[in-house]
């Protein structure tokens, strides 16, 4: 279970409709005390503070520090505040949209792919080595991945980059078992949140899970499922589970082809 006032670090806010924000609410609704981190005082002030979501008293209550992950001190800064947490949840994403994302996957902007990489794989490395001396007696570590077993239209580079983070979940759980650290990923479905909408095509993810998963699945209002499948596994409750990427995609990760007419609800 979460426990009880002690910290949970949550990566990679944006805005109230984020997963990130989704996942420290319920994680809050357990008992937990959550503390987030934007990319910078901008970020906060263009997509954060202007939203109409919550209100100021509630805005002004959350604990919200800036990390950029590509920037090693930033990262050291930002643990450096911390002497007991129990969990970091990694909700770090990015691919410029022009170039790594599209009707096209072939491109010559192999900069852009390394920023990507960096961002969404590496950093998750860069966080665990700062994160887990401050889990003195361990703790949990989630990433936030997408299915990367398959290849769907127009999420080219980005699926490459959560193969590769599920690659990282693997090798850090492998590399902080003696630390009683656990790493996992949840793999959700899509969800309506102002990264997704930067996804050229994303309705048409949408269309794909409308016709295939076997538990409906709206991207609307299942960012709660996730959230909670999140809780779970940084918390106590998934004391023996390491290394696992877990679906939270109403199924659709095992269908093979449409759901047949009597299939459906």
């Amino acid at each position: 279970m979460i426990e009880k006032d002690r910290t949970y670090l949550i990566m990679g806010l944006l805005d109230p409709n984020s997963i990130a924000y989704a996942i420290g609410k319920s994680i809050e609704s357990a008992g937990g005390k959550v503390v987030y981190t934007m990319l910078s005082e901008r970020m906060k002030r263009i997509f954060f503070d202007r939203s109409k979501t919550i209100d100021k008293e509630e805005r002004d209550a959350l604990d919200i520090r800036f990390c950029d992950v590509t920037v090693e001190q930033e990262v050291v800064d930002l643990f450096d505040t911390f002497d007991d947490l129990a969990g970091v949840v990694h909700a770090i994403a990015y691919v410029n949209p022009k170039t790594g994302l599209g009707p096209e996957f072939h491109t010559e902007a192999a900069e852009d792919l390394t920023t990507g990489f960096h961002i969404s794989a590496v950093s998750l490395a860069t966080v665990a080595r700062h994160a887990v001396p401050k889990m003195p007696g361990g703790g949990g570590i989630v990433a936030l991945t997408f299915d990367s077993q398959r290849a769907f239209p127009s999420y080219n580079w980005m699926g490459v980059n959560k193969a590769a983070l599920e690659a990282v979940v693997r090798g850090l759980a492998r590399r902080h078992g003696k630390d009683n650290v656990r790493v996992n990923a949840v793999s959700a479905g899509p969800l309506m949140t102002k990264a997704a909408s930067k996804i050229p095509g994303f309705q048409d993810l949408g269309a794909l899970w409308a016709d295939a998963a076997p538990i409906h699945w709206d991207p609307e209002e299942d960012a709660a499922a996730v959230a909670d499948a999140v809780s779970f596994l940084i918390s106590g409750s998934a004391a023996k589970i390491t290394g696992q990427t877990l679906y939270v995609d109403g199924g659709m990760n095992i269908v093979g082809g449409n759901m047949l007419p009597h299939e459906r609800p």
